[in-house]
């Protein structure tokens, strides 16, 4: 296969995988936040918007010590299950998947928000469990704001380099994903492998933005 193709191919399933796992944490997260009220709610919330603010490669050396052979999570599955994540492809997931996070936290929780809590409450008194309750009715009228986030997270998690770089690095076939690509292309004077690469990764990302933003809240479509 093509570099070109296989760093796509590897992308594609990097940014899938990665958000498949934000999207359960940050749907399971952002619903605890809207629904709870406890101390130290609001410092939780800023603590886990940081990867949206925080410079990539400072995200990537956290990510190293915690992940390293040395570091408290990596030397533990190390040691328990013969598990290294640094320089593969699940290690490129962690980092996407960390770094998308927020994209679907903060829509989730202010999805949920929205929800008016007197349709909650009349499905209580129909007797609904509150596992049903969540299921048939919080999450269908917040889907909108929860895809959305979604489309965005994977979006980010496309592009993620800095973070990607310092724990995956730059094994062509590998761990080399798109936005690396273009990295290693422009350093060689590869111009024309870098427009490819370019336009690909713009491409997916409009594709991507133009779909969340029909998806958003109060968006009205055309008729």
């Amino acid at each position: 296969m093509h570099p070109t193709w296989t760093a796509l191919a590897l992308s594609l399933k990097v940014a899938c995988w990665a958000t498949a796992i934000a999207l359960v944490l940050g749907v399971a997260v952002g619903f605890l936040l809207a629904r709870r009220r406890f101390p130290g709610r609001e410092l939780l919330d800023t603590i886990l918007t940081l990867p949206m603010v925080m410079p990539p490669t400072v995200l990537g050396y956290y990510l190293l010590v915690l992940l390293g052979r040395k570091g408290w999570i990596g030397q533990s599955l190390q040691d328990w299950f013969g598990i290294n994540l640094i320089f593969t492809w699940q290690g490129a997931v962690i980092a996407a998947a960390i770094v998308a996070f927020p994209l679907v936290f903060k829509p989730a929780r202010a999805a949920f928000e929205t929800v008016d809590g007197r349709l909650e409450d009349a499905a209580r008194v129909l007797g609904i469990s509150e596992a049903a309750l969540f299921l048939r009715v919080t999450l269908p009228l917040a889907w909108r704001g929860i895809l959305a986030g979604a489309l965005l997270a994977f979006a980010r998690a496309m592009g993620e380099f800095g973070a990607t770089l310092m724990v995956a690095g730059s094994i062509p076939g590998r761990t080399q994903t798109l936005s690396i690509a273009v990295y290693e292309a422009v350093q060689a004077g590869q111009d024309d492998i870098a427009n490819t690469l370019v336009l690909i990764t713009s491409a997916v990302c409009i594709a991507v933005l133009l779909t969340a933003g029909r998806l958003a809240p109060g968006r009205v479509g055309y008729r």
